[in-house]
């Protein structure tokens, strides 16, 4: 399979781009600037791309298979370019033809009690709260959408670890273990995107992963 990636330098881009190496498909890796981004992999191609820009979105994403979206502002960008990219990203692989697309969310807008998301609650860090409404924002954007589109919100904890391949599936509610824990590696959290990509099962929904 053909697949775009943005975000392929983050840290959980990093880690989808290598399970979908290590699956065997094919990756362009979308960046600002190709000629910095390291090749280690002949299955790997970089090409010049901006998630917030239509045209720039349709050009990288011609002839792909599926697109995958990891990206961020950064500690000092605007929080609202996830809902720029939101609109650019659905405009542009609409205009390549391309309709399965995979994107990255967060935790924040998911409910931590029926009518309340967990950036509303009064444990959530303000630091982060703009950050995470902006991802609620453009999740709804999303969903207008007519593309096969998921969603992907991971636990409230989300790191480097282990690659287990042993996750549960959840929809719009945090999920919590036995102590009371909500997190997931980065490792398994591109394993449950690729899985979904290769079979997919939760088409035009959001889905949170958990241990």
């Amino acid at each position: 399979m053909k697949i775009a990636i943005f975000g392929a330098k983050g840290m959980i881009g990093q880690r989808i781009l290598r399970e979908a190496l290590e699956r065997g498909h094919d990756a362009t890796v979308v960046v600002r600037d190709p000629t910095s981004y390291q090749i280690t992999s002949d299955k790997v191609k970089a090409v010049k791309g901006e998630a917030t820009d239509t045209e720039s979105v349709a050009t990288a994403v011609a002839g792909q298979d599926a697109v995958i979206v990891s990206i961020a502002p950064g500690h000092d960008g605007n929080p609202e370019m996830w809902v720029e990219a939101a609109h650019a990203l659905i405009a542009g692989l609409n205009k390549a033809g391309v309709s399965r697309l995979l994107i990255v969310g967060g935790a924040g807008s998911l409910e931590i009690a029926p009518g309340l998301k967990l950036f509303d609650s009064p444990d959530f860090p303000a630091a982060w709260k703009d950050m995470a409404k902006a991802l609620g924002a453009a999740l709804e954007v999303y969903r207008t959408a007519d593309l096969d589109w998921t969603f992907f919100s991971p636990a409230i904890m989300i790191e480097p670890g282990e690659r287990t391949g042993k996750f549960r599936i959840g929809k719009d509610q945090v999920l919590f273990d036995e102590q009371g824990q909500s997190r997931i590696s980065a490792e398994d959290f591109a394993v449950a995107m690729l899985d979904e990509l290769e079979k997919p099962a939760h088409l035009r929904e959001r889905i949170t992963i958990t241990y």
